[in-house]
């Protein structure tokens, strides 16, 4: 086998390999710009790198949940409304005098029934997750208006919790902490665990996992559940940083956890990915658009910009794990 093969093949052994080399060719080129023209690209300012971090935890921590769930076969695009009703519940119970501790853990189970929700929809009546999940985001979207009158709410935590939860230090900001130690969770489940290993049998080849013994069902339910606690967690770090709840927060984010995955190199038909390569993903489109703005682009350049990032990543995931 020729160097050019051999490489080829350990690039389609890895998934991440590819968004790992863009990630660092990109971060090199602002870093030199940055060094070069330090008062037109103000990319290594103070400022800047406290907001970079500051944006990608939220839809890191999406990304997460999403991640795992299409690596088993199946997606989820109520995810963005399970994180703004996630954020009202919490703000409401809050205000209404619930303690804190107690908020967190009605607001994480009301994520997670949502998880358990979908993955009944998709397993007992055999519906695509698309559509499934499709249905679920605007009944949700619905209840959000309804129970907050479509205004925004108001959620103002104990200092200390607030310091914990959304605190900085310097430019680094305790958000991206989190995002790094539900990553190594995640990690820790898909690599060292043995439900890893039947997440990615199952996103491979439903029937053959189910040969083998894998409970296919059982799978694709944790994995619905761990896509709304994540989108559960996020909502509860976002709500806890702005102090405030608006029930259209959140719009989007759905997609934009999907277009991170596949920039991370997710397979699209399940099977295949990484945690470090979703990780890569959700911060590389923060990267391009901080660099779209900082280099002054129009504004409704913005979207035009990623969305040809997230084609050309579709493309390259499509040929990367083609069948030969």
């Amino acid at each position: 086998m020729s160097s050019v093969a051999r490489s080829f093949a350990r690039f389609r052994r890895n998934p991440a390999l590819s968004a790992l080399i863009v990630f660092i060719a990109l971060q090199l080129s602002c870093i030199v710009a940055g060094l070069l023209y330090p008062d037109d690209f103000r990319y290594l300012s103070e400022d800047n790198v406290a907001v970079i971090l500051r944006s990608i935890p939220v839809l890191g921590i999406v990304s997460l949940g999403v991640g795992i769930l299409m690596i088993s076969g199946e997606y989820d695009l109520s995810v963005g409304a399970t994180f703004t009703l996630t954020s009202l519940l919490l703000a409401e119970t809050y205000l209404a005098g619930m303690p804190l501790g107690l908020s967190i853990v009605l607001a994480l189970t009301g994520g997670v029934a949502v998880g358990l929700v979908n993955a009944l929809i998709v397993l007992r009546f055999r519906i695509t997750s698309f559509i499934a999940t499709l249905g679920t985001m605007m009944m949700i979207r619905g209840l959000i208006l309804f129970a907050s009158g479509a205004e925004s709410k108001p959620f103002d935590p104990p200092a200390a919790v607030q310091a914990v939860l959304s605190g900085e230090i310097g430019v680094l900001q305790l958000q991206f902490l989190w995002l790094l130690l539900l990553a190594a969770v995640a990690y820790a489940i898909l690599e060292r665990h043995k439900l890893g290993n039947h997440i990615y049998a199952t996103g491979g080849s439903a029937e053959a996992a189910n040969a083998i013994g894998v409970n296919v069902g059982k799978v694709k339910l944790i994995a619905f559940c761990l896509s709304s606690l994540a989108a559960s967690i996020a909502g509860i770090l976002a709500t806890t940083r702005v102090n405030s709840v608006s029930p259209v927060q959140g719009q989007g984010l759905e997609l934009q956890a999907i277009a991170a995955c596949v920039i991370g190199g997710v397979a699209l038909s399940g099977g295949r990915g990484s945690i470090l390569g979703i990780f890569l993903g959700a911060a590389m489109i923060f990267t391009v658009q901080d660099i779209l703005l900082l280099t002054s682009v129009p504004g409704y350049y913005l979207q035009a910009f990623v969305g040809l990032f997230i084609v050309c990543a579709a493309v390259l995931n499509r040929l990367v794990y083609r069948e030969d």
